[in-house]
């Protein structure tokens, strides 16, 4: 029943089948026996049991699956480096992900899963350029290297430069490197946000549409408002769950945020769209944002589905989130911006 009131009977049917079949072959009906063997054997299976077990409460909460899915990420970009300089990018990938761990246990703001790929991207990339030329240790690397490889791509002179900085700095401290040869170069930069933003014109047609539009999907009103109105980000508004939501004061407390937020009327009617679509689902997926494909998971909705969610106004949410941020860093002092928003000094400082 689990299964068949939110997926397809031969769905149902066919993980049912495979699932007796564990269970005969491992002589168990223990959960992590059972999610052990489909691991091995059908892996497709895994989640929809992990969840069933979750929701039953016969063992302890999945792992995380953005966690488990970024460690895989991770994991390819390294073995894509070349062997001879693999050992000093796995350390420096090890390094990132224990200052996120420490951000997270201080109540810091950590860095995003994303940043990290970001960096081991360029720092595989400058690997591959580096092996091209010959060069099997980083110790051999000098300033020279550096800039032929930014000069393939001036336009993520500054991006790269910052990774590059961050790679060997490490190297340097943890003795791989005598000198940075990333310390001298520079990335000359525009201060000041320079991205897309929309007219008043423009926002007061986008806001009659989520606040009066008729036929209107639940998730795109609620996405769109509350990017427009509350700077609201992708990864705010993905792993927002009922638990930060306060019915009685009509408040949201963002994930990362430290303080509440009271919403306006018309993005709190658009929240209890959203909140009626998830009961239509019967799902017990606890955020806020459920989707057919997560109403039988635990995990947050895809960032493709808060993108496509704003398919018919031709828009991206970052578009909306960077016209609420203009005008709130041009009206708030910036401690108040990195306060209400959880941003931190340089985030809001390049609004300003």
């Amino acid at each position: 029943m689990h299964l068949a009131t939110h997926r397809h009977a031969f769905y149902a049917a066919d993980a049912l089948a495979h699932t007796a079949r564990l269970v005969i072959d491992t002589e168990s009906t223990d959960p992590d026996t059972l999610l052990a063997a489909a691991d091995r054997t059908t892996p497709w299976l895994r989640r929809p049991l992990a969840d069933f077990f979750h929701a039953h409460r016969l063992f302890a909460p999945p792992a995380d699956v953005e966690e488990v899915r970024a460690t895989a990420r991770r994991e390819r970009r390294i073995q894509a480096v070349p062997i001879p300089l693999r050992p000093a990018v796995r350390a420096f990938a090890e390094a990132l992900v224990a200052q996120r761990e420490n951000a997270e246990r201080l109540g810091l703001r950590p860095n995003q899963l994303k940043t990290i790929e970001i960096r081991l991207d360029t720092i595989r990339d400058l690997a591959l350029h580096l092996h091209e030329q010959g060069l099997t240790t980083w110790a051999g690397v000098n300033v020279c290297d550096v800039e032929v490889f930014l000069a393939r791509n001036p336009v993520r002179r500054a991006s790269w430069l910052a990774g590059l900085r961050q790679f060997f700095s490490h190297a340097h401290r943890t003795g791989l490197l005598l000198h940075d040869p990333a310390a001298a170069v520079q990335a000359p930069q525009s201060r000041g946000f320079r991205g897309s933003t929309l007219t008043f014109d423009e926002q007061r047609a986008l806001y009659r549409r989520w606040s009066a539009g008729k036929d209107l999907l639940p998730h795109e009103a609620f996405i769109g408002l509350a990017a427009l109105l509350h700077a609201a980000t992708t990864t705010e508004l993905r792993h927002l769950t009922l638990d930060h939501i306060s019915t009685a004061s009509r408040t949201v407390r963002f994930p990362g945020r430290r303080v509440d937020l009271a919403l306006d009327d018309a993005t709190w009617r658009a929240l209890e769209g959203c909140l009626a679509v998830r009961r239509a689902l019967h799902t017990e997926n606890p955020h806020v944002l459920v989707t057919r494909l997560t109403r039988v998971t635990t995990g947050p909705a895809g960032a493709a589905h808060i993108r496509d969610s704003l398919d018919l106004v031709g828009l991206l949410p970052r578009v909306l989130r960077s016209t609420q941020l203009l005008t709130l860093a041009d009206e708030l002092d910036v401690k108040q911006l990195t306060v209400a928003l959880g941003m931190s000094y340089g985030g809001t400082a390049h609004y300003r």
